[in-house]
């Protein structure tokens, strides 16, 4: 790693802390709010889709690196390869950022639309023949970029979409999987793609600090989505689908939970007179509602509060990161 290389990193950090307060600011005037569903009080209302300026901060930090490998490195490698990711990404976010002005409350975009509109973001890695068609030792041919290419990309956008509702959780989450990531495709010699793993990093983490709780913004689908496709591509690219979809573990057990409500039950909990939370349904509909389950068994008062569910489910997330590498790490 070239010591320039930190400066995309620096930007997209800076980026997003600069350029986030003004986007709360603006999202108030135009009342652009969403309900803080676990606070009491009068509702408070929250800036929606702040995710629009971890995207925009990403893919200055990229295009940087992009700038510093061509004019001063005297490299054009794996451009195709980049220019391919962020616009996959571009897509997904724009695709967000629709959904998320139709509004979740009107029900937004159908779930067929999101997904037929998801699978024209796979096409610029469809196009390029992104990554390896062998599988198991079986060469896919045509069948892999037509096939396993859309389905990883429509996959991983929508459902880490699933898994949110609470402050800072689908933030402090991006954080752990990118970072998870970084590492795999370092150690598998795409010290590229660890790279751009790390710009986008460093973007959540600045973006966490008006995110997490009690948040002064939301991500919305513009960043969900946008984060979702960034590891799909990450996972293509770099070859470690394997790990990868092991790294997902919870986003598998929030989508089979999410199915067992029809996609219609929300990953809110009740929010009581004490400011604790309660479970807001009989049954599970995600790893929210298990979480809140959970500690409410294990924790003495039986109290269990917004900051404790996303704890959990990151601790969580970390040990599955934990295990993957101990169960993977020798392939990559």
């Amino acid at each position: 790693m070239e010591p320039l290389l930190i400066i995309p990193i620096i930007m997209g950090f800076f980026a997003t802390l600069f350029f986030t307060p003004f986007w709360i600011r603006k999202a108030r005037q135009i009342e652009l709010i969403w309900e803080d569903m676990h606070k009491l009080g009068h509702p408070r209302d929250v800036a929606g889709s702040g995710g629009i300026i971890v995207l925009m901060s990403f893919v200055l930090g990229v295009l940087v690196y992009i700038a510093i490998k061509t004019f001063v490195l005297g490299t054009n490698a794996v451009t195709i390869e980049i220019f391919a990711m962020l616009t996959t990404v571009l897509i997904a976010g724009l695709i967000g950022f629709v959904d998320d002005i139709f509004g979740w409350v009107r029900g937004g975009l159908s779930a067929r639309f999101r997904i037929i509109l998801l699978v024209f973001a796979a096409v610029p890695l469809m196009v390029i023949n992104a990554g390896e068609s062998e599988m198991l030792g079986v060469e896919l041919g045509l069948f892999y970029p037509l096939f396993f290419i859309p389905l990883g990309i429509v996959g991983a956008s929508a459902t880490f979409n699933f898994l949110a509702g609470m402050n800072g959780l689908e933030t402090s989450q991006g954080i752990l999987v990118l970072s998870a990531l970084s590492v795999a495709t370092w150690l598998s010699g795409s010290t590229w793609l660890s790279l751009i793993c790390i710009i986008l990093v460093f973007c959540l983490a600045a973006f966490y600090i008006y995110s997490k709780y009690p948040s002064e913004v939301f991500p919305g689908d513009v960043m969900t989505y946008s984060v979702g496709a960034v590891i799909a591509c990450v996972a293509i690219l770099g070859n470690v689908e394997k790990i990868a979809v092991f790294f997902f573990i919870p986003y598998i057990m929030e989508t089979f939970l999410k199915c067992r409500g029809k996609l219609k039950k929300q990953s809110f909990a009740k929010l009581e007179k004490d400011g604790s939370l309660e479970l807001p349904y009989e049954k599970i509909y995600g790893l929210t509602h298990l979480s809140l389950l959970i500690l409410k068994k294990i924790k003495p008062s039986g109290k269990v509060y917004e900051k404790d569910v996303v704890y959990l489910i990151n601790l969580f997330q970390i040990t599955i990161i934990l295990v993957g590498f101990v169960l993977f790490g020798g392939e990559l």
